[in-house]
Formats: C-alpha cells, structure tokens, sequence
C-alpha cells in the first residue's frame, strides 16, 4: 500500500489526505487450450473480391448439382420406369414412364406367362427433367420456330410480356414516386394517403382481373393494369419511408438558408435520397416480374405465360424450365444494367451500395 499523500489546506498548513485504497486485481480469463475460438457472427465487414466471386459462383453450383445429382444418380431418386423395350405387354410403349411397382408386376407376370420381358430403365417424373434436356430446350425455343402448328415462339412471346412490363411498371412509377415522396416530406399528407394504401396494398391484385376486363377489354390494357395496382401501392410505402430517413440536419439548414416546400423538395430532399430511391426501384421492378404471370392469364392469354402454360399442356416441361430461365435471365440481366447505370449516375454512393 501506497503512503498516505499529503493535501495542503487553503491555509497553508499540510494535511495527510485519505488513503487510497489499490485496485481490486483484474480476474483474467484462463486461454482455452488449442486453437483459440472465432466467432461466425460478427461485425460485417467487406468481403475480398476472391471471396466474392467464390461464394457467389457456389450459389449458382449449388442447386445445380443437387438437380444434377437427382437427375442423373439413380440411388437417389428415380421413382419411375422409362420403357426402353415394351416386349409382349400391350399397354406399354417405348418412352412410357411407369411407377416401379406396375413395372414389376408386368415383369413378374411376363416371366411366369413365358412372355417376353418388358425393359426399362430407371427415370424421374415427367416433370423433371434433366440439366442438359432444358439446356437443349433453352437453346432450341430461342433459336428455332415452333414444331407445333398452334404453338408460339419463345422470344416472340418474351418480348410483348418485355412490354407488358414496361408499360405497367412505368405508369405506376410515374404516380407511386412522387406521391411516395410527398408522403415521406410532409406528415399530413401522409396521414390522408397512407392508411387507405396500407389497406389496398393487402387487396390481391388478381382479385381485380374480372374488373379490369370489363373496363379494359380483354388485350393487353388488364394485364398492365393487373402490375399497375400490384406494385403501386407498395412503390408509395416504400418511398415514403426511404424520403423519412433524409437527415433533419440537412432539412432544418436548407430551411434556414430560405428554401420552402416544392423547391426544398426539389433541391433537397430528392438529391439526398435519389441513390436509395433508385435502388428501392430496381427492388420493385421484382415485384412486377412477379405480378407478369397472374396478369398474363387475365383476359387473352399472351406473353411468356402463354407459352409455359402451352408447352406444360403438351409435357414438354423442358420448354417450361426454359423459359422460366429466361425470365430469371432477363430479370437479372436487367438488374445488372440498372446497377451500373446507378453507379455512373450516383458515383458519390457507391460506398452505400
């Protein structure tokens, strides 16, 4: 223990000061033996670009494997018989998928009669097909016509649900972003639009086909307006809270400086949330891909839906696999061109994506 320190009183004479008692020894953790412990979960931090590309291909290889690994390893799951050699059974053909269980019951019933044995070998479910059939379908929709008569081809019926798209994205854009930014800048606003769009937006959108074609006929009109009410409702919450998080600093400086309602607006608000605002509509534009298959079947089938439901009609499910390949290929091929579109146009948020 220390000496007692000695204060001096404010009339000059000195007096011992209190003691100061020691600090209690810190308790120190024992190190665990071996390889000391890390945890998975931490603070986020960047990941290198090696890791990146790596983990981001495995997403991809991923469910590909697990699709090849049940398409091509028989142990795994192969339910069915595909008949390569029908012998004297009447009912099968070469081709036919049979469940295991009617195949072995011919078979048995064949080698007892002294018939000949049907052949097969074993086979998944008409409905899933192997990776290279739909690699195959993939590049045959996009290359070649249709063999079927009535049929359609893939990039025809792509293109006009392209426009679909566009058309009914677009139109409920050019509503739901303002409205959704003056929801976010001024609360009473906000207070008059927001509840009814917080109950609309829980509406079904398809619940409105049966009224949008007997306004709207049965083209093209319902379908844009099938995306128009799936994604505007949610396009006006989701802005007006991206505009909320505008930093008050900012507001309350350009107040001070003389900026008032429209222009501060104009030359505030919008430029500090842009960046986020263009984001949240590439997140949307999601959305309305996913309104595009329920809208096509309103009124006149067309588009890719027309397609899918047609080849599924005639169990050419690896036509259906491609084109649902297409539409994620598109779908992320667009998002990619958007992003790099976004870094030319908001170089100073780069950091925030």
């Amino acid at each position: 223990m220390r000496a007692p320190q000695t204060r001096r009183r404010s009339d000059g004479d000195a007096a011992p000061a209190e003691a100061v008692a020691p600090l209690p020894p810190v308790a120190t953790v024992p190190p665990v033996a071996g390889r000391a412990r890390r945890s998975w979960v931490g603070a986020a931090r960047p990941l290198s670009p090696r890791r990146r590309i790596t983990l981001t291909l495995l997403s991809f290889l991923l469910p590909l494997g697990l699709w090849a690994a049940v398409s091509y390893l028989p142990f795994l799951w192969h339910p069915l018989i595909e008949v390569t050699e029908p012998g004297d059974v009447a009912w099968m053909e070469p081709g036919m998928r049979v469940p295991r269980a009617a195949f072995s019951e011919e078979v048995a019933a064949a080698q007892g009669a002294g018939t000949a044995v049907p052949e097969g070998r074993a086979a998944n479910p008409v409905y899933l097909p192997a990776p290279h059939e739909v690699a195959v379908a993939f590049w045959t929709t996009l290359t070649a016509p249709p063999p079927q008569r009535d049929a359609i081809w893939l990039p025809a019926s792509l293109w006009h649900s392209i426009q679909i798209i566009f058309w009914g994205f677009t139109l409920s854009s050019l509503v739901g972003v303002p409205l959704g930014v003056l929801c976010g800048a001024q609360p009473t606003i906000a207070r008059l639009t927001e509840p009814v769009i917080e109950f609309v937006r829980y509406l079904p959108a398809p619940a409105f086909g049966a009224l949008m074609v007997a306004i709207l006929g049965i083209y093209d009109g319902p379908k844009i307006a099938i995306i128009v009410i799936g994604t505007f409702f949610q396009q006006v919450l989701v802005i007006a809270n991206t505009t909320r998080r505008v930093d008050p600093l900012l507001v309350e400086a350009a107040l001070t400086m003389g900026s008032r309602n429209l222009r501060l607006i104009r030359r505030v608000i919008v430029p500090a949330v842009l960046p986020q605002i263009y984001r949240d509509q590439r997140i949307l534009l999601g959305w309305a891909w996913t309104y595009l298959i329920v809208a096509e079947l309103i009124g006149t089938s067309s588009g890719i839906t027309f397609f899918i439901t047609q080849q599924a009609r005639y169990q050419h499910f690896d036509n259906v696999y491609a084109a649902i390949l297409v539409i994620g290929l598109v779908g992320i091929a667009t998002d990619i061109a958007l992003a790099l579109i976004g870094r030319r146009l908001f170089p100073y948020a780069r950091a925030e994506a």
